[in-house]
């Protein structure tokens, strides 16, 4: 079998103020016809360098040796993309290989509809394509990726489209001149399990079907369990092991590969703390207490409003941890929103630290939001870029405790600091400076910097790689049973759910279906869509992932039946 990609001997290096940082060292790597090569490994490990060298998207700053040698669409030559012309490069780019993105909303352009930039690529590639011929190319690749409508929708705009369908419309993109080879770059990382089941199966047929090659580069083991058939495994620059699906998951040789198999976390498993605070009394208030809880978002040019919660019942007692997951769009973040005053209660009854939150007042909300605290996804973007780690971990305190001098208030800093497990010194760094797992540490020290009662997290961890995951996840358990606060943890990946939750809440479409602890949730669920959401989350073993793929195929065919 002729390989479509050899790479061979790969050096990358980076130009930095400090001097040079070697980011790939010595990488060689090959992938086959309808082949799908995992590469993995942690953040800072190489690998989306080694991806973007595969289309020559380094920067400039970047300096490469070795050799990438792209077969061609016809087979009829190779081109070696470290040293091709700009020219050479631009034809290969789109023809024989190209990428899908990590993040669909920046890769697409808002400005212009989907249809357009699809049209773009055919345009690009061959000038004499009329507009007429150019949009049926792009509804019908549309089409073939499961777009509802495309008749209609190639005259969208990117907004309008959900996560998963975007995501579907930037592999339209990447398949539409047909190449042999796909880059696809964390492709699933922010969905959620049911839309990654989707993608997974369009990645599927985009090598069964389109008869591409894949290079997959992800975090989650569990999908490169269902999806890969070799995977590699790169560490600080280096590649460390390779080997077929199944023998790296049942007999991995390198140490790193064992430790990151380790650290992927599974239904059932749970995290070894220090001994907890005392438990409260079984009479005691309970935190959180919605009842019929209803949120509706007013419509907009006289549309009816939209229904995001309807009658949910829900409470979260002191001291408790209550993981609430669900698919994109089933209300989770609602809830969570409005449950730290951010979103307002249209109908039934919220309680909060004793507050009902239905029609609440600032002046009476407002004393108790020291005793809320919140985790975003993002903590990139919910840090202010201009302020330093101490700064922003100190906002809270300079609202809330102005009795404090600035002395004090770096004190406490500083301990939150090293609650978090983060140097006293990173407080002098600005958040551009750390990485993914490191803000969001720093994000929990934000969040806990006036001790709260109450903890929301929402989707904490889904951005970070599984064993900065690992890490996050343990001290969050450690936190919590240091600090005694309840907490509503949000996420769409059931495992790291049970891992933490001591209940489990299932939503579907504002509803909550399913309640319970997690082995009665997650190990014999009575609902539909808690067994949709079982089988959707993709495990760490290419046997058992092979199984529930095909019981969330008997599952959905029964649903359309």
């Amino acid at each position: 079998m002729t390989d479509v990609l050899t790479i061979s001997d790969l050096d990358v290096s980076f130009s930095t103020d400090a001097g040079a940082v070697k980011a790939v060292d010595g990488v060689t790597l090959r992938v086959g016809e309808r082949e799908v090569l995992a590469i993995v490994g942690e953040s800072g490990s190489g690998k989306t360098v080694t991806a973007k060298t595969i289309l020559g998207l380094l920067p400039d700053t970047a300096t490469s040796s070795g050799a990438v040698v792209l077969r061609s669409k016809d087979g009829a030559s190779d081109n070696d993309v470290i040293s091709v012309s700009g020219p050479t490069l631009r034809r290969l780019r789109g023809s024989d290989v190209s990428m899908v993105f990590q993040e669909p909303s920046t890769a697409l352009n808002p400005v212009f509809t989907v249809g357009w930039q699809i049209a773009e690529g055919l345009r690009a590639h061959d000038a004499k394509l009329g507009r007429k011929a150019a949009r049926a190319k792009a509804i019908d690749i549309l089409r073939r990726v499961g777009i509802p409508e495309p008749e209609s929708r190639v005259d969208y705009y990117p907004h309008q489209f959900s996560g998963g369908q975007k995501q579907r419309v930037v592999i339209a993109m990447a398949l539409v001149l047909d190449p042999g080879l796909i880059v696809a770059d964390e492709p699933t990382t922010a969905l959620d399990v049911t839309v990654q089941a989707e993608i997974l199966d369009l990645l599927r047929r985009c090598r069964d079907e389109f008869g591409a090659s894949i290079v997959l580069i992800t975090h989650n083991m569990g999908v490169v369990a269902d999806l890969a058939d070799r995977v590699a495994v790169m560490y600080q620059g280096e590649l460390v092991e390779e080997a077929d699906v199944q023998t790296l998951f049942s007999a991995p040789t390198a140490d790193y590969t064992k430790r990151l198999l380790a650290a992927v976390p599974r239904i059932g498993q749970k995290i070894e703390v220090a001994e907890r605070r005392a438990p409260v009394a079984v009479d005691a208030a309970p935190i959180v207490a919605a009842r019929d809880l209803r949120i509706q978002y007013p419509g907009r040019f006289g549309r009816p409003g939209f229904v995001a919660v309807d009658g949910v019942d829900l409470t979260i007692g002191a001291g408790e941890v209550v993981g609430l997951v669900g698919e994109s769009g089933s209300g989770k973040t609602t809830i969570g929103r409005a449950i730290a005053g951010l979103t307002p209660v249209t109908g039934g009854s919220l309680s909060v630290l004793g507050v009902e939150m239905r029609g609440v007042r600032e002046r009476t909300f407002g004393p108790i939001r020291k005793d809320i605290g919140f985790v975003f996804q993002d903590p990139a973007s919910s840090f202010n870029p201009l302020l330093t780690i101490a700064e922003a971990v100190s906002e809270p305190l300079a609202v809330h405790r102005p009795d404090l001098d600035e002395r004090a208030a770096r004190t406490r800093v500083d301990e939150l600091l090293e609650a978090v497990q983060l140097p006293r010194s990173y407080g002098d760094r600005f958040p551009h400076e750390l990485s993914g797992g490191q803000r969001q540490r720093a994000s929990l020290a934000r969040a806990l910097a006036l001790e709260p009662k109450l903890l929301v997290a929402d989707e904490p961890t889904s951005a970070l790689d599984v064993s900065v995951q690992a890490r996050v996840l343990k001290l969050f358990a450690e936190l919590q049973a240091e600090f005694g606060f309840a907490a509503l943890f949000i996420s769409h990946d059931l495992a790291v759910v049970d891992i933490l939750s001591d209940r489990i809440a299932v939503l579907y479409r504002g509803r909550l279906v399913e309640e319970g602890s997690g082995e009665e949730v997650l190990g014999a669920p009575t609902e539909d869509y808690t067994r949709r959401l079982l089988a959707s989350l993709p495990v760490p073993d290419p046997v058992a992932q092979r199984e529930r793929r095909e019981e969330l195929a008997r599952i959905v065919a029964a649903e359309r039946a």
